[in-house]
């Protein structure tokens, strides 16, 4: 069952709010249903469907996968040039005041920090473990008679 224009508006409010009462009103039903409407938006299975949907694709977009992750780690153990964001917000609105992109080339330090990561989730490093050596080591010089 495909959404109507208000139900999806309602859950698309809902998303943002997390309040079904609201939801509604914003998405255009009547104050004094709001609290019903909503209650039974939430029950109806193609509203909750698309709305776990809508969830799970924001969730999706916000994490980083692990292949992204080994990616952006790579191309800084490269040295390739990284772009960089800078925010300042308004401490009284959260207005942002200033917004600045710039790139930069990482330090050997933070290339060398993402090569161990990379070794380490290629399990490159392992736990310490007991070596047999042989204790008796012999030096042999030539005095050359």
């Amino acid at each position: 069952m495909k959404l109507t224009i208000k139900q999806q508006k309602f859950a698309d409010e809902y998303i943002i709010c997390g309040n079904a009462t609201k939801a509604a009103i914003k998405a255009g039903y009547s104050k004094k249903t709001a609290y019903q409407i909503g209650s039974a938006n939430l029950q109806k299975q193609p509203i909750k469907t698309y709305i776990e949907k809508r969830l799970k694709e924001i969730n999706d977009k916000k994490t980083m996968s692990l292949e992204e992750a080994i990616r952006v780690t790579s191309s800084i153990a490269r040295g390739e040039v990284q772009e960089g964001r800078s925010r300042q917000r308004d401490n009284i609105t959260g207005e942002i005041v200033k917004d600045v992109s710039y790139f930069f080339t990482p330090s050997i330090e933070e290339r060398q920090k993402s090569l161990e990561h990379i070794i380490r989730c290629n399990g490159g490093f392992v736990d310490k473990q007991e070596v047999d050596m042989d204790m008796d080591l012999r030096i042999e010089v030539d005095y050359g008679d």
